[in-house]
């Protein structure tokens, strides 16, 4: 928390004088008797009100003190934050082809890379990270940041389906979804670039060949790290009919050398994944990469936070007068 307005602290001073006045003309107002000896009253009963005397100017000093907090404006801390931290910009390239379906990873093939992606992405809270889906075709679902909420949510809203219903067309392209990916990489200062590039199949769709955008990644000094998600042999897959679903055994058909090819162009590395745990796994290794400094700049509202300290001096206001009029009251 934060005052907008601390000059106002200044009033507090105020408090001194009032203080000093205050036991003077106490001490000055208090009736006196003058007795030869007092002994017979050192151990008169002394009244509970007697200890509250003090009580109204103590929560009449509270009540302003409060009241000076309210002028010098409370905010929640919430502004521009500019500051350098260690991190790398990384781009995000998954395959969302309908072959990504296949239940050989639990639930299926999608639902697995976009939960062991969101772990990863949870656990680099510095770094710039952007996220292309492809199938038969490419695009930024989000540009790199470091606002990861936003990039989660995208994540999440990733359908398993997408290719199925229509919305993107089908296939795999991987030279298109590489190069997507390097096009947001390519303006980047950072002296680490990486694309971890994930995908159940091999290259048949698409106008840029998965080499070619191996050769524009290198040329921008981004290194790809590939991904080969799902089992040797077969998978399970489900198949829609009338009615219902019906599961049939699909051949797992992935370009391991394409991927390998395009890993060792970019300096990076080819890993095969078969189950959801050896996927996470890979996932932990590319964590390890290099960092670099980077610069980052936030934004955050601010929002008035009087309402507490409002809400404390009505009380202590209350508490006052009904202690001055009720409990501590003098007749004349």
């Amino acid at each position: 928390m934060e005052f907008a307005n601390k000059e106002y602290f200044f009033l507090l001073l105020l408090l001194i004088p009032y203080i000093l006045w205050y036991f003077l003309k106490r001490r000055r107002s208090e009736p006196t008797l003058k007795m030869s000896d007092t002994y017979a009253y050192q151990n008169a009963h002394r009244s509970w009100r007697v200890n509250l005397i003090n009580a109204p100017m103590v929560l009449r000093c509270v009540t302003y003190i409060l009241i000076v907090f309210i002028l010098a404006r409370p905010q929640t801390h919430n502004a521009w934050d500019e500051k350098n931290v260690e991190g790398i910009d990384i781009m995000l390239a998954i395959d969302v082809s309908t072959s990504m379906l296949a239940e050989d990873l639990q639930p299926n093939r999608m639902e697995a890379a976009k939960e062991v992606a969101s772990e990863f992405i949870s656990g680099r809270p510095n770094d710039n990270i952007g996220l292309t889906i492809f199938a038969g075709e490419a695009f930024t679902q989000c540009p790199m940041t470091t606002d990861h909420a936003s990039l989660l949510s995208l994540l999440n809203n990733v359908r398993t389906d997408i290719s199925a219903r229509g919305l993107i067309q089908d296939g795999t392209a991987i030279g298109m979804g590489l190069a997507n990916a390097v096009s947001r990489l390519k303006e980047s200062k950072a002296k680490s670039k990486v694309v971890i590039l994930l995908t159940d199949g091999s290259n048949n769709m698409g106008d840029i060949s998965p080499l070619t955008a191996a050769q524009i990644a290198k040329s921008f000094g981004i290194r790809v790290y590939t991904i080969g998600v799902g089992t040797n042999k077969v998978a399970r897959y489900p198949m829609p009919v009338a009615g219902g679903v019906q599961y049939i055994n699909i051949p797992v058909e992935i370009d391991t050398k394409t991927l390998m090819d395009i890993a060792s162009t970019t300096d990076g590395n080819f890993y095969r994944a078969t189950n959801t745990a050896e996927l996470k796994r890979i996932y932990k290794d590319i964590d390890k990469l290099e960092k670099t400094k980077m610069s980052v700049k936030s934004y955050s509202k601010r929002y008035e936070a009087y309402q507490p300290f409002a809400l404390a001096a009505f009380i202590c206001l209350l508490l006052e007068i009904l202690l001055r009029m009720v409990v501590l009251r003098r007749l004349p």
